[in-house]
């Protein structure tokens, strides 16, 4: 299992939740007879004002002047190559596909995770990705409030709300249901500008 405290998610949630500098692309939505898939990406960056070894602080600053502390965690490599002026870049896609799957396969619920770090001597960063799998059996179809209901692998329903009524036309109780979750995060530190 992956350590969550890698310096991958501590810099993507200390900059995305504080209104660093983001770039936000729409969301982007696609269809077609039973499958949808809804992504998106969230682009971040801020330069480095301070450092305090001891600690593993890094204080980071956002192109309007926020400044925000980031732990940096012992599992991320080459802290000391980190200088006052770098820039650290962060990227962070989601998508979310679900199908409509015809048949009685087995419920499951499945995990994978990659990490990639840089290499010793480099400047930080690295990469992290997760995919979560999901069957479901459809066991209530409501056509009048596109609500599908949904039990999982352990038991537990859920209440989808289709708004697509020619989506909604294909699904029946009996049918199943696999929804793939993915996310990754990339993480880049790059040298001050002239160095």
């Amino acid at each position: 299992m992956i350590n969550r405290n890698l310096i991958i998610a501590a810099a993507l949630v200390c900059l995305a939740n504080t209104g660093f500098a983001q770039t936000e692309a729409p969301v982007t939505v696609k269809s077609e007879p039973g499958k949808v898939t809804v992504s998106g990406t969230v682009k971040t960056t801020a330069t480095v004002v301070g450092i305090e070894p001891a600690t593993r602080t890094v204080l980071l600053k956002d192109p309007k002047g926020k400044v925000v502390q980031v732990v940096v965690g012992e599992e991320a490599r080459n802290f000391d190559q980190i200088k006052v002026g770098d820039v650290v870049k962060a990227e962070y896609s989601q998508a979310l596909t679900i199908m409509l799957k015809k048949g009685n396969a087995p419920l499951t619920a499945n995990e994978t995770q990659t990490l990639e770090r840089t290499p010793a001597g480099a400047k930080p960063g690295g990469s992290a990705s997760r995919e979560v799998t999901i069957m479901a059996n459809v066991i209530a179809v409501n056509h009048q409030s596109g609500v599908v209901t949904l039990k999982g692998p352990q038991g537990n329903t859920v209440d989808l709300v289709v708004q697509d009524p020619e989506q909604l036309k294909r699904i029946k109780k009996g049918d199943q249901m696999q929804a793939v979750y993915t996310e990754a995060v990339a993480i880049s530190v790059e040298p001050v500008a002239g160095k």
